[in-house]
């Protein structure tokens, strides 16, 4: 066989893994524990002494732009117990903060407050300096029992946050996190965002993340409620201060801290945040991926070098194959594809996206390769991980 084949084979192996051995991270059935009212470890009923206080932070930055159709979701939450909104306005430019007030103004709701912290001290990401002002302000007088930390960008069904803690204290869990389902409304969204969920799905299966012994460790930083003692016992988040991956940082921290957590997809939380073209797109993967690879060069050219085999040899192979008349390489290249085809369909039923592209996902990955290494470039350039006017070289020491 020539050496196309073998790689082509390779690939196939490499699929029918990745189908059956890498913790079936393809299905997309991980979804919030449904508990009924009165079940053991849940409040008794709807009264609000049954429930827990729960202080909502939410870190923003230049968010005017999504805020009308985000915070007064959470201003809007059904929760029968105590809890009230820590908006942290990060050193806005466009009137984030005053925005949040007019908001809460007119809608009503939950009781909000509003603060800045002013920019933030060597050793901090801006976010992550955010939220630390944010529990201040949450904990300063009456201490919330939960956390819950979502981005400005994600919207709240109304019962949320009920059904969020009805999740931790019913299964006693220290950390549950819920991936936001992000919009799909443009062609490039419909290309890469399906696949940025499926990738994190494939880098951290959710049903090994939620081992309680396990090593791994993840969480989906748009929305994670967070048990005030688990974030004390963790040291959150000075002890991930510098972490530009700051949603897996956390719940690493948590798990080593002893802490229980659970990961799975939403079904009513949303991110209305746009992404229209496919810069904005790139700017997002790429802010952060050689970070994900702990800026180490040999982790970048064994990334580089198994997407490569993974994703783009199986469509080069079965055309090679049709061309040259070599049917085990034109066998060996379909069924890789047709595998790794078959494996995305979940997710893309997940988005309510057409199936027919799910055959297009060798040439998101592509594009996702193409993200990482200038992920790379950006970093050794000087770059680091850029964010709204805000740039960060690699850690001097990991969190």
């Amino acid at each position: 066989m020539s050496a196309l084949t073998w790689i082509a084979v390779g690939a196939l192996v490499a699929w029918v893994w990745l189908l059956l051995g890498q913790g079936f991270f393809w299905r997309t059935d991980i979804r919030l524990p449904r508990t009924p009212p009165g079940a053991p470890g849940t409040p008794a009923g709807e009264e609000p002494g049954d429930w827990p206080s729960v202080a909502v932070v939410v870190p923003a930055r230049d968010e005017a732009a999504v805020l009308p159709a985000s915070l007064p979701s959470l201003l809007a939450q059904d929760y029968p117990g105590s809890a009230e909104v820590f908006l942290v306005d990060d050193g806005s430019r466009d009137g984030t903060g005053k925005l949040a007030r007019e908001l809460a103004d007119t809608c009503g709701g939950l009781p909000l407050t509003v603060g800045s912290p002013g920019e933030p001290e060597p050793g901090w990401t801006g976010k992550l300096w955010a939220v630390r002002h944010g529990i201040a302000l949450a904990t300063a007088g009456d201490k919330a029992e939960f956390l819950l930390l979502t981005d400005a960008d994600i919207a709240h069904e109304p019962d949320s946050l009920r059904e969020l803690v009805r999740a931790a204290r019913a299964h006693g869990l220290d950390l549950v996190s819920q991936m936001a389902r992000l919009r799909v409304a443009t062609g490039w969204e419909r290309l890469v965002v399906p696949a940025f969920v499926y990738f994190f799905a494939q880098l951290y299966p959710f049903r090994w993340v939620n081992r309680r012994r396990g090593r791994w460790a993840a969480a989906a930083g748009g929305c994670v409620l967070l048990r005030r003692e688990a974030a004390e016992r963790a040291g959150v988040p000075e002890a991930i201060r510098q972490a530009v991956i700051d949603d897996v940082a956390l719940a690493r921290a948590v798990k080593r801290s002893g802490g229980a957590i659970w990961l799975g997809l939403a079904d009513r939380v949303d991110s209305v945040r746009p992404y229209p073209g496919l810069g904005e797109l790139w700017r997002m993967v790429s802010r952060s991926a050689y970070a994900q690879l702990r800026h180490n060069p040999l982790l970048l050219m064994a990334t580089v070098a198994g997407l490569a085999v993974v994703y783009l040899t199986p469509p080069v192979a079965l055309c090679a194959g049709v061309v040259t008349g070599r049917p085990a390489l034109l066998a060996a290249g379909a069924a890789a594809w047709a595998l790794m085809a078959a494996t995305y369909v979940p997710m893309l039923r997940y988005y309510r996206q057409t199936l027919w592209l799910a055959p297009l996902l060798p040439l998101t990955a592509f594009l996702y390769l193409l993200m990482t290494v200038d992920s790379a470039a950006r970093h050794w350039l000087g770059r680091g991980a850029a964010w709204k006017g805000r740039t960060y070289a690699r850690p001097s020491a990991a969190p």
